[in-house]
């Protein structure tokens, strides 16, 4: 016994020495790039985490810093707690069911002590640049403090987020007054005592027209086309966990339900001056807010047109009427972008992203994106998911299939939802249905409560 149980641990050795030798580097400790490197750590690789931050938590740590990505002050999840955890950490469960931006960020920050994550993480550098060498390994040059500096990588995490450059509306003629987009705004105080015209209908666009009406001196909003919105709250429940009753039912079936249930608690867009969707729900990304049919309804918010020209100050919309603002901000989404490929290499800031799992390149096999995916839901569930089995993969416990790019092409052909052709939506998954792709590919025991004895990071 002493000898079979001698020759197991040099094997356990010996395999623990082997993947050591694997070094991964993971770009951002935001909610994606935590999971990655706690779970790489998991199965005994070595990991440095680069963040050009200063702190764990993405864009959930608030900073009034302009061009930090930040979430605005009163920014509360719009996906409920209990469907915006990891599995290996659930939250306290005095958390309350929408948790603000200081709850999220104290929570990644708990997640990255627990597991002993911080002395793998380079705060404040900047990854210039990522490139494969003859030997297919990754030579990744970062920024610090003014310095420039290259590592030599086995494997490459891209978790840098899609939420942090802002992209931009264009419209004919020019705006006198101040012409920025949501990723700028941080305290609505800015707004107290101007006339605010508010582009978009999505998340950011609701939460800006609400809470900068509390103080400007009018707001307007104006929509190309009709969204969905929809509550935070169904019949007592968090919305999320209430749709979830209904979800195992034939998607047609699910979005007919799932509308009239809108429509039997809000009414109709245009009961409140503002287009109905020209989709079923789910052919867009739907709007989470409670507040703004109310802020309407209270005369503090007027709905406008789609923009038609600018004219000094004033507006005019398609529908033939004028306002005059003091500012517009532009709530019109992100791109999706990695500054540090070069363009002819990866760019996905247009058209489909052509990922197995939304995280698995079709040819390139020691690369993988974490968290690049919108769902119809909370993002960093799934990015555990995503982590775990790149993890074991590197491990070697895992194998990808031979025929990733005939797998791409048909998650492309056959998407978790039809949606509108905008950049917007080229990422889009359902929640439910994309975690049970994803666990099909991990073990029945995949969760890992226990806290791991990660070593500290290679000098």
């Amino acid at each position: 016994m002493a000898i079979v149980s001698n020759f197991t641990n040099l094997c356990k050795t010996d395999l623990l020495a082997y993947h050591m030798k694997k070094r991964v580097c993971v770009i951002g400790a935001g909610p994606s790039g935590i999971t990655a490197a706690k779970n790489l750590l998991d199965e005994g690789l070595d990991v440095t985490v680069y963040d050009y931050g200063q702190e764990v938590g993405g864009n959930w740590v608030f900073s009034e810093k302009v061009g930090h990505s930040s979430v605005f002050e009163t920014t509360h999840i719009i996906s409920s707690r209990t469907l915006s955890q990891y599995d290996d950490y659930p939250m306290p469960e005095d958390y309350p069911d929408y948790p603000s931006h200081r709850h999220l960020a104290t929570y990644f920050q708990s997640y990255a002590r627990t597991f002993n994550l911080y002395p793998h993480i380079q705060f404040n550098t900047l990854v210039k640049h990522c490139e494969q060498d003859q030997e297919g390994k990754w030579q990744v040059t970062t920024e610090q403090n003014g310095s420039t500096h290259t590592e030599t990588f086995d494997a490459l995490a891209v978790c840098n987020g899609h939420h942090w450059q802002p992209r931009m509306p264009e419209y004919p003629g020019s705006f006198d007054g101040e012409f920025i987009h949501s990723h700028a705004v941080k305290r609505f105080s800015a707004f107290a005592g101007k006339r605010v015209l508010v582009i978009g209908g999505g998340n950011s666009a609701c939460d800006v027209a609400v809470e900068s009406s509390r103080v400007a001196a009018s707001v307007d909003m104006s929509w190309r086309r009709g969204y969905w919105i929809a509550p935070k709250f169904m019949m007592g429940k968090p919305a999320d966990v209430f749709s979830t009753k209904i979800h195992w039912l034939p998607r047609k079936i699910w979005q007919k339900l799932s509308a009239i249930s809108l429509y039997v608690r809000n009414g109709k867009n245009s009961d409140y001056g503002l287009p109905n969707p020209d989709g079923p729900l789910g052919s867009h990304h739907p709007t989470i807010n409670e507040d703004l049919f109310f802020t309407i309804r209270h005369g503090k918010i007027k709905p406008r047109a789609d923009i038609e020209r600018l004219e000094g100050k004033k507006v005019h919309f398609k529908d033939g009427s004028v306002g005059e603002y003091d500012v517009i901000v532009a709530c019109t989404g992100y791109v999706i972008a990695h500054p540090f490929f070069d363009k002819q290499f990866i760019d996905y800031s247009e058209g489909e992203v052509p990922l197995w799992l939304r995280m698995i390149h079709p040819t390139i096999n020691n690369l993988y994106f974490i968290g690049l995916f919108q769902p119809l839901g909370c993002i960093w569930p799934g990015a555990e998911l995503q982590s775990k089995i790149m993890a074991r993969e590197l491990a070697g416990l895992w194998h990808r299939p031979d025929n990733v790019a005939a797998l791409i092409e048909k998650e492309l052909r056959h998407p978790d939802f039809k949606q509108i052709d905008t950049p917007r939506h080229t990422i889009t998954v359902d929640y439910h249905r994309f975690r049970k792709r994803l666990l099909k590919h991990l073990p029945t025991n995949y969760i890992r409560h226990a806290i791991e004895s990660h070593p500290s990071a290679t000098a």
